[in-house]
């Protein structure tokens, strides 16, 4: 609730300041944890000069710009999940990304109209009981297999996370192969999915769960969680799989960045998208966040790379952002957050 107090008093000093241009500011509405997007503004602001201002917030923020129009004093829009980028398209609320930083970006990363660009990878992976899983080598297609069954654990089916798995499944197979696979992993499942990414790890340390579904940069974050210790341990009994490593590759998702339709510093907000393409920036994802650099070039840090080499699925986002709708029915018309049903 104070979060949440703090948010709304945020949202009320910036509505009530004037909306126009201001010498040496950018308005971010950032969807992205302080801890993760800070670092790279601060340097920003740094070597630029230009102040940031900034709105962190769960949820809301595309809708809020939609509502005040040429009102909105946000000049940049910072997400995660390519559901958030198509949805900022689809509201009217983006203008184009600066052709210099487009060109850094491979074209399957950004909207095909230049509206949106990526500015990190996430892969979604296996974690695999250290202990308990001989496999080295995994596809999405295997978890539906019968000798998962009651070891599978993941998050909720309709988490942004998994409605990202479960789209690109379609993409690849079609809904009715996707459907009958889907029903195969609900009915796998250790019970009733529940927790985010790092409570399935945590399960696998517990023995209730042997293959957990979850992104890769949670295991950078726990492997360097000094302020709880105990997740050192949950990442520790776990090894990351690439699936699909020799076939179509790992789905992949993405965090990335809109330069809003009314941005009043629009200048600036250029400047910032620019930035956060660089290859500095793109090292400070890498090292600080344990994602991967959208940038070719830049090299995932030391720590990611020693879990494997990424081979990403290069199914373009926007293909997988069109079959979100479809996935998030499959998980309802399954019933697949109520767990395995026979």
């Amino acid at each position: 609730m104070k979060t949440f107090a703090t948010a709304l008093g945020l949202l009320a000093l910036i509505a009530a300041t004037p909306v126009c241009a201001q010498s040496g500011v950018v308005n971010v509405y950032s969807y992205r944890e302080p801890g993760l997007i800070q670092p790279l503004l601060d340097l920003f602001s740094q070597e630029t000069g230009i102040k940031t201002n900034v709105l962190f917030a769960g949820d809301g923020l595309i809708e809020r710009v939609a509502a005040e129009g040429e009102l909105s004093p946000a000049d940049v829009i910072v997400t995660v999940d390519i559901g958030n980028l198509a949805n900022a398209k689809d509201l009217g609320v983006s203008q184009a990304i600066p052709a210099e930083a487009l060109a850094r970006v491979p074209a399957a990363y950004q909207d095909p109209d230049g509206q949106w660009v990526a500015l990190s990878l996430r892969a979604r992976v296996f974690y695999a009981s250290k202990d308990r899983v001989t496999e080295t080598a995994l596809t999405y297609e295997d978890i539906a297999k019968p000798e998962w069954k009651g070891r599978l654990c993941t998050r909720s089916g309709q988490h942004v996370y998994n409605i990202g798995l479960i789209a690109t499944r379609i993409a690849h197979w079609g809904v009715d192969k996707t459907r009958d696979w889907l029903t195969h992993v609900r009915d796998n499942l250790n019970g009733k999915p529940t927790g985010a990414d790092r409570d399935q790890v945590k399960q696998i340390l517990q023995g209730t769960c042997d293959l957990a579904i979850g992104n890769t940069y949670y295991m950078g974050l726990m492997l360097n969680n000094d302020a709880q210790p105990e997740q050192k341990e949950w990442a520790a009994s776990a090894r990351i799989i690439y699936p699909d490593a020799d076939g179509e590759g790992t789905q992949v998702n993405v965090s990335g960045a809109i330069i809003t339709k009314y941005a009043p510093n629009k200048d600036n907000a250029d400047k910032l998208v620019e930035f956060l393409l660089s290859d500095e920036a793109q090292h400070i994802y890498a090292s600080s966040n344990y994602e991967f650099p959208v940038v070719a070039g830049v090299e995932p840090s030391e720590l990611v790379a020693s879990w494997g080499e990424l081979k990403a699925d290069k199914t373009p986002l926007t293909e997988i952002a069109a079959h979100r709708k479809e996935a998030s029915a499959l998980v309802d018309e399954l019933r697949f957050d109520d767990g395995p049903q026979n």
